[in-house]
């Protein structure tokens, strides 16, 4: 087990579901020690999806490397014990409806009296206020509201749902990046600061570059181009489908030799980007024949051969053999206590002066109660 670049750093996770529980799952895996206190109840991602006793597969995810500890904080003892843990930590992280904290008395004048040095990161849906701010959300309501589901419109052109949590994890990115730049200006000033991040900002931010292309300039603004993704697909081969790429030349040359097609790669009306969009017809139908006629192994030797853009599409139980995630050690498993061992993917990052402990054990409810209230002196 090696240091990571948060060692010593101690985080208090008051949230629940995935945002913030993923954000304090990044900073576990980078080394911060960090206590998850639950309500009785519990986060209620413990039993959403496949589960073995009191954990999901979902909640072993986005809690790993976590103690565990479990307090009412509307009790006068919770309280006590809440109180004592943000004097503890270096960073909170909670994503209680906005007003949800100073009604329990820990708004972020209490916490800064408190622990002044205390970097308190409040995730909301919409923001702390405003129009929407009583309205309670989840990743789909945050799709629609920013945009992202207006980008995945069916043949129809209606819009869709990405298939995924992409709100959330992506919101869990944004935290987690906020915290250590909190972090970081904490070490120059002496003092903690209370980071605020929506879920609909976080998104919109990440949806806005090609997504929202068209919406940017504001002055003589040029004329409007497709959506990006417009230009993308899925594309047949004889036993399977790919995704291909061909924005620059010499990734359009390095395509069609990879498909013995070395004609369209001395065809001067494709050198360019805007002779490709133009004559599009004149090539895609040859690349396209090219590819359904040939099975995905040969493709993809002819991809590498020739530095294509392009990859197979794997289905959930083939990412797992894929070559290239088995060559970079993207996945690992760990023991999830009586559930057994459990498989997991590490953080992406790869620090060269350690990248600490990585996945570990997610906490079962309470686990570690008499543990945790001792280090505070409770």
């Amino acid at each position: 087990m090696t240091r990571g670049p948060l060692d010593g750093v101690k985080v208090l996770d008051l949230s629940q579901i995935v945002s913030g529980p993923m954000a304090a799952a990044m900073l576990a895996d980078q080394g911060a020690d960090v206590v998850k206190l639950e309500s009785p109840n519990g986060d209620p991602v413990r039993g959403m999806g496949p589960r073995k006793g009191d954990v999901s597969a979902m909640f072993i995810a986005v809690n790993r490397g976590k103690r565990g500890v479990v307090a009412d904080v509307k009790t006068a003892e919770g309280a006590a014990l809440l109180e004592a843990l943000i004097g503890w930590a270096d960073v909170l992280v909670e994503n209680f409806r906005p007003g949800t904290m100073a009604r329990l008395g820990f708004g972020w004048a209490r916490c800064s009296a408190i622990n002044p040095r205390l970097v308190m990161a409040s995730i909301t849906g919409f923001g702390p206020d405003g129009p929407y701010a009583n309205i309670r959300v989840y990743d789909p309501v945050v799709q629609a509201v920013s945009g992202i589901a207006a980008a995945q419109t069916d043949k129809d052109g209606r819009p869709s749902l990405v298939k995924t949590l992409i709100a959330d994890k992506v919101t869990a990115l944004t935290a987690a990046q906020a915290i250590t730049a909190a972090l970081f200006r904490r070490e120059r000033t002496g003092v903690g600061e209370h980071v605020q991040i929506s879920m609909l900002d976080a998104a919109l931010a990440f949806n806005w570059p090609e997504a929202m292309w068209n919406l940017s300039f504001l002055d003589d603004a040029p004329p409007e181009m497709p959506a990006y993704g417009a230009m993308t697909r899925l594309w047949q081969a004889a036993d399977g489908q790919v995704a291909i790429g061909a924005m620059q030349t010499v990734e359009f040359v390095a395509l069609v030799r990879s498909l013995g097609l070395d004609a369209l790669a001395e065809d001067a009306r494709f050198l360019t980007a805007g002779g490709r969009i133009r004559h599009a017809k004149d090539w895609t139908g040859a690349v396209g024949e090219a590819l359904a006629a040939r099975k995905l192994e040969t493709l993809m030797e002819g991809f590498v051969r020739e530095g294509a853009v392009g990859g197979r599409v794997n289905g959930l139980e083939a990412v797992l053999d894929d070559p290239q995630v088995r060559h970079n050690g993207a996945l690992t498993d760990f023991a999830q206590g009586a559930a057994g061992r459990v498989r997991g993917a590490l953080g992406a990052a790869r620090f060269a002066g350690g990248s600490g402990p990585g996945p570990r054990a997610a906490p079962s409810l309470g686990e570690h109660d008499a543990e945790v209230r001792a280090m505070v002196g409770l």
